[in-house]
């Protein structure tokens, strides 16, 4: 039964951001036990075992394994997954009741309260590191500690925001992960039972998430976002005795930064961006021709980083004199193949240049509203959204191209293969993602006619926007 996709990228995508120390586990439920034998490398063991067992020896042992109702010990673990009905002695308490429960009664109530998967379909399950393609499994377990485990919550809340509801119903917690992720078909965190840390070896700091196998595409694209915004495992310490605002993501903080951008609330302050190859440059000199002023962030960048201004210094300095050019300009090709390829060394070139950045994007914007207290003032920015600059402006433009139209025209303007071209689409977030934040969309896919015709339709409605913030300012006391 091989699998319909090839989970390797993403695995290696978790294992990179999550950094967990055991494999995701991949499990299935399957209506015919003799699909067992057609999983490739399965192992039947000979001895019961419990399924936090089958989990350990998945997540641990690299192993991909296999059970039916008669390789449990006891009913307890094959009833949780439908594999068999539980017994009266079960129900009615008398089980619980040996160990876990002061009454028969608060034992039925227990046993009551443990979701299973209704019995009568599935006879087998099979358990196999995901990384492997073994199948498609109908959930993948991630085990990790709490700080992981806040972290993975944090990547799925990240788009289409809803708050999470967990359950614990004691012992017999592989119910709370496995039962509920399958029938509610939703992320489900657990706290291992004493049973799995016994029997399973499940450690003292760990949780276990089950979590139905789109959702691994929305984990990952969420811990992504916020790897670039500076959340990210292991989680580094900013010092408990010390000030720690400094330490802040961009947005938190920021109240004079942000005053210094807003000003007086007379003008206007545009984010303009886009994806690669969409048309930014020509939306933004359309924008200028009407009359909006444009501070251009690669213009920005470019001066930052002119030698021996400080920007520079640092970049020298961690990355050595191998990026600079003959003249002591930075050789930008040489730079981007470094960083490109190491996230960690493209943070840290971050850190040398968007700090200066700023300060030069305050400075302009000022020295614009002293021309002109009521301008709408256009800030192209390429990688708005991935720096988590949006809170920054009054109004969010985001210029359109499809995926197609892009590829074709980086392939006419900088002469490379498609391959490289698509390469290079892959390293910024996907131009249809990035509409989901516009207040205003530009579609450049089309004539320049066409697209002059959306400008001018944009910029009536931002100077609308910005004539109705003035009057709303008339009338504060």
């Amino acid at each position: 039964m091989p699998s319909s996709r090839d989970w390797e990228g993403p695995v290696r995508r978790l294992e990179r951001l999550l950094r967990p120390r055991t494999f995701p586990v991949a499990l299935k439920l399957l209506e015919d036990p003799d699909e067992l034998d057609r999983v490739p490398f399965l192992r039947r063991l000979g001895h019961k075992v419990t399924m936090c067992q089958l989990f350990t020896l998945v997540r641990t042992c690299d192993w991909t394994v296999g059970a039916c109702l008669e390789d449990f010990v006891g009913a307890m673990c094959p009833s949780v997954i439908g594999l068999g009905e539980l017994p009266e002695l079960f129900r009615d308490g008398s089980f619980r009741s040996m160990v876990w429960t002061r009454t028969r009664r608060d034992g039925a109530a227990y046993e009551s309260a443990i979701p299973r998967i209704p019995s009568g379909r599935f006879r087998a399950v099979a358990m196999a590191p995901l990384v492997y393609n073994p199948f498609d499994p109908d959930m993948v377990l991630v085990y990790g500690n709490p700080a992981q485990m806040m972290l993975l919550i944090n990547s799925l809340q990240h788009e289409r925001y809803e708050v999470m509801h967990f359950h614990c119903v004691g012992e017999t917690s592989c119910a709370d992960a496995v039962a509920r992720c399958f029938l509610d078909g939703t992320p489900s965190l657990a706290i291992p039972c004493y049973g799995e840390r016994r029997y399973g070896h499940a450690q003292d700091d760990e949780l276990v998430m089950a979590l139905p196998p789109e959702s691994i595409d929305v984990a990952l694209a969420g811990m992504e976002a916020l790897y670039g915004r500076g959340i990210r495992y292991p989680v580094s310490y900013a010092g408990a005795q010390l000030d720690v605002s400094c330490a802040f993501p961009g947005s938190y903080g920021q109240e004079e930064q942000m005053k210094a951008l807003r000003g007086d609330g007379r003008s206007l302050l545009v984010g303009l961006t886009g994806g690669i190859a969409t048309g930014k440059t020509a939306v933004a000199s359309m924008l200028s021709e009407l009359g909006a002023p444009l501070v251009d962030f690669d213009v920005l960048a470019r001066r930052v980083v002119e030698p021996d201004r400080p920007a520079w210094r640092d970049i020298v300095a961690y990355f050595g004199e191998q990026v600079l050019s003959d003249d002591r300009t930075l050789d930008r090709a040489r730079l981007g193949e470094i960083v490109f390829a190491d996230a960690e060394k493209r943070k840290r070139l971050e850190s040398f240049t968007h700090p200066r950045i700023s300060e030069l994007f305050i400075a302009e914007v000022q020295r614009i509203r002293e021309d002109d207290p009521e301008a709408v003032i256009q800030v192209a920015v390429p990688l708005l959204l991935e720096a988590n600059m949006q809170f920054m402006f009054d109004h969010l433009v985001v210029v359109f191209a499809p995926e197609e139209v892009q590829v074709e025209r980086l392939m006419r303007r900088d002469g490379i293969s498609r391959s490289d071209a698509e390469a290079r689409l892959r390293a910024q977030m996907p131009i249809a993602d990035k509409l989901d934040y516009a207040d205003s969309i530009v579609d450049n896919s089309g004539s320049l006619e066409d697209t002059r015709r959306q400008v001018e339709d944009l910029w009536a409605r931002l100077q609308a926007l910005r004539a109705e913030r003035g009057r709303g300012r008339e009338g504060e006391p």
